[in-house]
């Protein structure tokens, strides 16, 4: 597999069809449901995983086979999820606004009963778009704060504060709903 990938990256940096399409088939399905986790709807992401493919294709020669190429493709797609969606919005959606006198940034573990995967991904796309950024790059990319800061150009105590917010509503909307089916 890793000789096959090695083989196809090199069909890309050449511009052959045969290694987009096997490159476009092996990371499509990873690459798109990271996009449906930062978007609001499925037409949006779908943009942002065609735009991310042609950045991939286009900065391809800039791969130097040093770590994972998954990893280097990822990077790409959430940089052009953080560029969309702060395009979607006049000013940045990323605010600085951590007050750490009312902000809550201490992590702890949130006491939240099992859900099925669908609707958690659910209540995810509903999140704001700070806090469903900053929740997935923290949860779904182990991105640390300081990371998320430095890509977002915020302060760290602001995604704390955007994390902490995120799992907050996640926890009130699937409490709500447990409540209501157990009532």
């Amino acid at each position: 597999m890793k000789d096959d990938l090695e083989k196809y990256i090199r069909q890309c940096m050449q511009n052959e069809r045969e290694g987009q399409l096997k490159i476009y088939q092996l990371f499509s399905p990873v690459l798109y449901g990271i996009c449906l986790k930062y978007m609001k709807n499925e037409d949006d992401a779908k943009d942002v995983f065609q735009e991310g493919f042609i950045v991939v294709f286009q900065k391809i020669n800039q791969f130097k086979f040093e770590g994972s190429f998954e990893g280097w493709m990822k990077r790409i797609f959430i940089n052009k999820l953080i560029e969309t969606l702060n395009k979607k919005k006049k000013e940045s959606f990323f605010l600085d606004v951590f007050d750490p006198d009312t902000d809550f940034v201490e992590e702890q573990e949130l006491d939240i009963p099992p859900i099925e995967q669908e609707k958690l991904l659910e209540y995810i796309r509903d999140l704001p778009d700070q806090y469903r950024t900053v929740f997935n790059l923290y949860v779904f990319e182990k991105m640390k704060h300081k990371e998320i800061a430095e890509l977002l150009k915020i302060s760290e105590g602001t995604s704390k504060s955007n994390l902490n917010r995120a799992k907050r509503i996640l926890q009130k909307r699937i409490l709500s709903i447990k409540n209501f089916k157990t009532a």
